[in-house]
């Protein structure tokens, strides 16, 4: 059988749509990750410089902290214990190559930092530096985690060259501790 030149044509413009179709199928998911990591990467970014003078006297206060999500190729890589800055919070995860997550932690019971309630991490999953994954309480209660793992940095003047910090980012549902309403996390890796 003999083709036409405009045949073959729309046969090749009818393949590349379907190709097309399957592409544009699939970029909603990496969208949405991608858009979600930029969120919850921009809650970790702050940035206050003050200055106040009385009587002659000069105080200036800055703080400038800059985070940026924290790909890596092999996601084994996260694995490892995490730990907040003394606010009673703790995670403990294994990640295999293909970004399923499993882990542990704990966290403050009803606002005591000295008192805590463990969780089981179950159905984790980590699409670029986004980890999804849900919380079981020993009661057989649970709740949604997620966090992006975040290079941070945060510098104390406009000439400090920085402190660096590699960790997860987590946000969810405000818990008192002590006097501190806390909706978000920076878990920090332990050497």
């Amino acid at each position: 059988m003999k083709f036409s030149r405009s045949a073959q044509l729309l046969g090749v413009l009818m393949v590349s749509l379907a190709c097309a179709a399957v592409g544009l199928s699939q970029q909603p998911g990496v969208a949405a990750t991608e858009s979600r990591t930029r969120a919850i990467v921009a809650s970790f970014n702050k940035s206050k410089h003050l200055v106040k003078e009385k009587r002659g006297v000069r105080k200036e206060k800055y703080l400038d902290v800059r985070s940026e999500p924290a790909v890596k190729q092999n996601p084994a890589d996260y694995s490892g214990e995490y730990e907040d800055a003394g606010l009673g919070f703790s995670l403990r995860l294994r990640v295999d190559r293909d970004g399923k997550v499993e882990g542990t932690g704990y966290e403050p019971l009803n606002g005591d930092a000295g008192v805590s309630k463990s969780f089981r991490l179950r159905d984790g999953q980590i699409s670029g530096a986004l980890i999804t994954a849900k919380k079981v309480y020993a009661d057989g209660s649970s709740e949604p985690l997620e966090g992006v793992f975040i290079t941070k940095t945060v510098f104390e003047s406009p000439t400090d060259k920085g402190v660096t910090t590699f960790g997860l980012g987590v946000i969810g549902k405000g818990v008192q501790v002590g006097a501190l309403n806390v909706d978000r996390i920076f878990y920090q890796l332990k050497r």
